[in-house]
């Protein structure tokens, strides 16, 4: 419940940056002019085949097959977790875009007024932190880190299509964030008001150590990855890094709060 208290609080705040101060509109637009400047034939085929895996008909498919997987492990209770963070986190989200809707113009990219939160980013977040409920005990580390990764792709590929603005993601992460531990919070307390029994599997939980590896690894490979890029093309990555400083400080941020919100749940299911 803190947890969930902390995401509402920072979904305030990220609004209030990117609609109501100076710095957090030019920061935006200054990403988000980043991301654009990547688009090619190749790259926007890609980011239209990434950024569509989250459209409406591919999301019910992929979020009824979580709850198939949970019923199919014995967990009726987490199934009915899942269908509520999907259901209550992206309905949110459509909510919340007309009551915040303002013009937020990129000359050439007429990016819709009721664009914050993105509802592709809550949508791809949803789906990450219900695998980590869905996943074995064991294997929530490393569901956590591809999930995590996940979010992030489709949220760079729409991004790169001028589809909303960077703040527009970050905000659909964070109602994402807060509804799983809105539900996991009420899932914990009809367990324990159930005084349900677990078998071994799920009351053996692995060592803060063990959990923390697969994170770790995750980003030594998004290091490793960025610095072959480097090396094949290091003249050109140079210079855009130097033109578009914001948008590198902006992708990695986006990449660190994906990553700190799978993470925030993994370890609060942990225990």
């Amino acid at each position: 419940m803190i947890g969930a208290g902390v995401g509402a609080a920072a979904l305030v705040v990220t609004w209030f940056a990117a609609f109501e101060t100076g710095f957090g509109k030019r920061a935006d637009r200054s990403v988000l002019h980043g991301f654009v400047g990547l688009q090619g034939l190749h790259v926007n085929g890609l980011a239209n085949l990434v950024a569509e895996i989250c459209d409406p008909k591919p999301f019910a498919v992929l979020g009824a097959l979580l709850v198939v997987v949970a019923l199919i492990r014995g967990r009726p209770r987490v199934a009915l977790a899942v269908a509520a963070i999907l259901l209550c986190a992206n309905e949110m989200t459509e909510l919340i875009k007309p009551l915040v809707s303002a013009p937020r113009l990129l000359p050439g990219y007429p990016i819709p007024e009721r664009s914050w939160p993105s509802g592709h980013a809550t949508a791809a977040m949803s789906l990450a932190l219900c695998a980590i409920l869905v996943a074995p005990r064991r294997r929530r580390p490393i569901v956590a880190v591809i999930g995590a990764a996940f979010a992030v792709a489709v949220s760079y590929a729409f991004l790169t299509l001028a589809w909303h603005y960077p703040s527009d993601v970050v905000g659909g992460f964070l109602v994402a964030g807060t509804w799983a531990l809105l539900v996991v919070a009420v899932l914990f307390w009809t367990e324990a008001q159930g005084h349900d029994r677990r078998g071994a599997e799920e009351t053996s939980r692995p060592s803060l150590r063990s959990t923390l590896v697969a994170p770790a690894a995750g980003c030594g490979v998004a290091a490793v990855s960025a610095g072959l890029v480097l090396l094949v093309r290091p003249h050109q990555v140079l210079s855009y890094a130097r033109l578009h400083e914001a948008f590198v400080i902006g992708a990695g941020a986006i990449g660190a709060l994906a990553l700190a919100v799978a993470m925030t749940l993994m370890l609060e299911v942990r225990r």
